[in-house]
C-alpha cells in the first residue's frame, strides 16, 4: 500500500475509533484528540484533573477501541518499584522464576503518580524511556507499542511528591482534564445510571498501531515548519536572544530540545488524522500547548498577578 493510501486508511479508521469513543465518553473531545496523537506519535501523556472526571473510564475505553492490554497502577506512598516491575520468586524447583508486574501491558494508567516516592517514580520512567525494564540484573523488554498515562490530582498537596521537571520532560503531553458542561453533564448522568451498556468494537490491533506509528515518521516536513517548531521553543527560554518581553517577565526556565522534537511529531499526527500529507505551521500551534505547558517554569509575578501557562505559550504564536 502506497504511504498516500495508508494516510487514508488511518484518517477513516481514526475518525471510526472517536465514534467508538465517543459511545461512552461524553464530550472531552479535545483530551481524546491529544491522547490519540500521542499513542501514534509513540509518546506518553500525564492527564491533570479533579477526582471523577473519568480519567480511568476514558483510558479503558482508549485501549478496548485500540484493541490493547491495559493495566492500572494505583500509586501509593508505599508502593515499591517490585509492585509495578514484578519480582523474582522461588519456585517449588528452587530456581528463581520472575513474575512480571503490571507494568508489563500496552496501555498503563499510572492512576495519581504523584502519590507515590520518587524511587517507584523513577521505575516507571525507565520502562517509559527505554521500553524495557531492569530486575535482578536481567533485561526485559516490553510489548509494543507501549504507553503510558499517568494521571495527577492537582487539589491535594499534601503528602505528594510532584514530578521533577527532569520526569515531566519525558510526558510527550500534558492534558487538562476540565469540568463538563452543563449539558455534557445532564448526557453523562443519563448514561452512568442506567443499566445499557455500550459494547466498545477493537477497530486497530498492536501491529497496525506500530505500522501507522511507522508512517507517521516517515511524513516529510518542510525545513520552514521544523523551524518554526525550534523558534517558538526557542522563545520560551529567557536567556535567549529571541525570548519576547513577556517570557523574561514571567519565565523561569524554558523548554528543551526534546520539546521540539515532540512539536514536529506531534504536529505530522495532527496532519496525518486531517488527512493532510505534510505538517504546517498551523499543525504545530494546535499541538504546543499540550507540549509546552508542563515544560515552561513560572516564577512568582507569573503566579502573583495569576498569568497561565497557556496565555504565555499562545502569546509566543
Amino acid at each position: 500500500m502506497s504511504d498516500v493510501a495508508a494516510i487514508e486508511k488511518f484518517v477513516k479508521q481514526f475518525q471510526g475509533l472517536k465514534t467508538e469513543i465517543a459511545k461512552v465518553i461524553i464530550g472531552q473531545d479535545e483530551v481524546v484528540t491529544q491522547i490519540l496523537i500521542s499513542i501514534f506519535s509513540g509518546g506518553h501523556s500525564l492527564l491533570i484533573g479533579v477526582p471523577g472526571l473519568a480519567k480511568t473510564l476514558m483510558v479503558n475505553t482508549i485501549s478496548q477501541a485500540l484493541g490493547l492490554d491495559f493495566k492500572r497502577i494505583q500509586f501509593t506512598p508505599d508502593l515499591m518499584p517490585s509492585d509495578i516491575l514484578g519480582s523474582e520468586i522461588l519456585d517449588e524447583d528452587r530456581q528463581f522464576k520472575f513474575i512480571k508486574g503490571p507494568i508489563f501491558s500496552n496501555i498503563i494508567l499510572a492512576d495519581e503518580i504523584n502519590r507515590t516516592p520518587p524511587k517507584t517514580q523513577a521505575a516507571l520512567l525507565e520502562a517509559m524511556q527505554e521500553r524495557a525494564v531492569t530486575v535482578a540484573g536481567h533485561h526485559y523488554k516490553l510489548d509494543l507499542p507501549y504507553f503510558v498515562l499517568a494521571t495527577q490530582n492537582p487539589i491535594e498537596q499534601e503528602g505528594t511528591y510532584p514530578l521533577p521537571e527532569a520526569q515531566l520532560d519525558r510526558f510527550m503531553f500534558a492534558i487538562n482534564l476540565e469540568y463538563p458542561t452543563y449539558q455534557e453533564e445532564v448526557e453523562v448522568v443519563k448514561a452512568t445510571t442506567s443499566n445499557l451498556k455500550p459494547e466498545v468494537n477493537a477497530l486497530f490491533s498492536a501491529k497496525e498501531i506500530i505500522a501507522f506509528q511507522q508512517l507517521i515518521r516517515k511524513i516529510p516536513v518542510t525545513d520552514n515548519v521544523i523551524e518554526y517548531a525550534v523558534t517558538l521553543v526557542g522563545k520560551t527560554r529567557p536567556n535567549s536572544e529571541t525570548a519576547p518581553e513577556l517570557v523574561k517577565t514571567y519565565i523561569d526556565w524554558g523548554a528543551g530540545p526534546r520539546a521540539s522534537q515532540n512539536l514536529v511529531l506531534a504536529a505530522k499526527t495532527h496532519a496525518a488524522i486531517h488527512g493532510k500529507f505534510s505538517p504546517d505551521i498551523e499543525d504545530v500551534q494546535a499541538v504546543a500547548i499540550g507540549i509546552l505547558r508542563h515544560r515552561i517554569i513560572k516564577n512568582y509575578k507569573a503566579e502573583a498577578e495569576g498569568i497561565t501557562e497557556e496565555q504565555l505559550i499562545r502569546g509566543l504564536f
